[in-house]
């Protein structure tokens, strides 16, 4: 993060990278205000939310409740309080008549889902609506469908609602994909927040500034990053040929319903092993600390069993699922928000370190066949005296001449 006259900026990334978040300094446009100052978000005065040009018909105060409406970019979707919530889905599936809703990828969640949509992105916006947020100054965020869809991982062509109702909270969380493709500045000397969509992926490669693991970008030129990747294609990480992995770290802070989360890691561990689909032994605790309901955790996958590094496919998997986003843990745990992932390559041992089992083995099988063979030469010994035992003094013994001098 690059900081500039108290302003910095932060480009959220593609339809498949929109969870980084990428910062740095850039000339910028239109600014939002922010709605108090002196709050520990970045709030801002949302007043109204436009499906397919119609207005929602909410009261504004809807927009203002508790923590009011927050910009938090760290969160992958959004959450609207329940009535604003209900009130986007009906608009939303009065414009989808024509497309079937259907179940989402997870069972364990209720997904809004539909499928019969283009599996081209470029297309999308001729099926689905567009959306448009009002803020209090009188400016206004168009969200393209990116901004509000995710993409389903099991059906071609079918795309879930990326905004969700906010439980029974009444706050307005507005997280990473409201700004998707969109430059985004924190003026924080003048409490602004301003909007700019554009192609992040193309802005970063502008800035001559890379990440150490990236999706291949697209040989396509001047087009939006979101028509470059074909939703129904997973993306495509590069991991060095000769990268041989030695763990995978990856931070995550929880908001938890547990008073005490520390008995209940084990647990943590366990499901986090099942989503990365590895075994519970290579889910490793690095760091732990608490402080009230909120917890930082570091982990580290480490190679199974007896294997020296990671695969690079069983890499790819891993870093894909945590970089969209796709770890689900018990809602028992509460709201979980990821930091930051990072590969390690691995350690090179010295040749003491490496062979240090061998030889190991070595000494033991030498101590083995040397008391073997001890043990062998004392009952030989011992059987050797068994047959010569000594006679009775008296006891007759074939006399023998004395050998001359």
């Amino acid at each position: 993060m690059l900081w500039w006259d108290g302003c910095w900026w932060g480009c959220n990334g593609s339809w498949w990278d929109f969870s980084s978040q990428r910062h740095g300094v850039y000339p910028f446009g239109p600014r939002t205000q922010f709605r108090d100052g002196n709050s520990p978000y970045y709030n801002i005065d949302l007043k109204v939310i436009h499906v397919a040009g119609k207005p929602l018909p909410l009261n504004p105060k809807v927009f203002d409740g508790k923590h009011g409406t927050v910009l938090d970019s760290g969160t992958t979707y959004a959450y609207l309080p329940e009535a604003a919530f209900l009130a986007f889905k009906d608009a939303i599936m009065s414009e989808l008549q024509s497309l079937k809703q259907i179940r989402g990828p997870d069972p364990n969640y209720n997904d809004i889902c539909f499928s019969g949509a283009p599996s081209d992105v470029s297309q999308l916006s001729d099926t689905f609506p567009a959306v448009e947020m009002a803020f209090g100054n009188g400016q206004k965020l168009l969200l393209a469908p990116e901004n509000y869809l995710f993409r389903h991982s099991k059906v071609r062509g079918a795309y879930c609602l990326g905004i969700f109702q906010n439980g029974r909270d009444p706050t307005t969380l507005l997280g990473g994909i409201i700004v998707r493709n969109t430059l985004v500045m924190y003026d924080r000397e003048h409490s602004k927040i301003g909007f700019w969509k554009t192609n992040c992926s193309e802005l970063w490669e502008r800035l001559h500034i890379t990440g150490a693991l990236s999706p291949i970008p697209s040989s396509s030129e001047g087009k939006n990053s979101s028509t470059d990747l074909s939703p129904s294609e997973p993306p495509n990480y590069v991991l060095p040929g000769d990268l041989q992995i030695g763990r995978i770290t990856f931070d995550m802070f929880l908001s938890i319903n547990y008073s005490d989360l520390r008995p209940h890691i084990p647990e943590l561990a366990d499901s986090i092993a099942q989503e990365l689909d590895v075994n519970t032994s290579q889910v490793h605790l690095l760091n732990f600390m608490s402080k009230g309901n909120n917890s930082f955790i570091a982990w580290a996958v480490f190679p199974s069993g007896s294997a020296n590094y990671i695969s690079n496919a069983t890499a790819l998997r891993i870093i894909s699922r945590l970089a969209e986003h796709r770890v689900h843990i018990p809602d028992t745990f509460g709201n979980y928000k990821l930091l930051q992932w990072n590969i390690e390559p691995k350690v090179k041992r010295t040749w003491w370190q490496e062979h240090f089992l061998m030889v190991v083995l070595a000494i033991t099988i030498m101590m083995v066949v040397g008391l073997s063979v001890f043990g062998i030469l004392f009952i030989l010994r011992r059987r050797r005296q068994s047959v010569n035992s000594y006679k009775p003094v008296d006891a007759a013994l074939p006399e023998q001449e004395l050998q001359p001098l």
